[in-house]
């Protein structure tokens, strides 16, 4: 059964270059903060991260040691079963629900769970429809 919970992200963008991950991670670590999901990219020159940490203001500020202004948005974490069709129920219930789904990223290891992040039009109403 699908859990959800109103959880924190950190978004911001920097110049694309080779090793900008590691010169993130490297902060991040050295602030003893410990990751929960990262949504990496790069476009046009420009590296766009959304990040979940346990500190999400301990995070904010250990990027911001790096010259990056970074916003602070509500998403809504899920955790899954890791197993066929776990997502699919998900999705369908926040579809039936007329919610749109404006992005999310995921992961899944060999474990019994799976993590999703989710940005909706109603995550208030996500978190509610998930736990029922």
């Amino acid at each position: 059964m699908a859990k959800a919970k109103k959880m924190k992200q950190i978004s911001f963008e920097m110049p694309d270059k080779a090793g900008l991950l590691s010169e993130i991670t490297r902060v991040i670590a050295e602030g003893k903060i410990n990751l929960t999901a990262i949504c990496a990219y790069a476009m046009e020159n420009k590296a766009y991260f959304m990040l979940n940490a346990d500190s999400a203001a301990k995070a904010k500020k250990a990027i911001a040691g790096l010259g990056v202004k970074a916003t602070e948005d509500d998403v809504v974490g899920v955790e899954l079963l890791n197993k066929p069709g776990e997502l699919h129920k998900v999705a369908k219930k926040i579809g039936d629900a007329g919610i749109n789904i404006h992005y999310m990223y995921a992961t899944a290891g060999a474990g019994k769970s799976s993590a999703c992040i989710l940005k909706t039009s109603d995550d208030k109403k996500v978190i509610s429809l998930v736990n029922k």
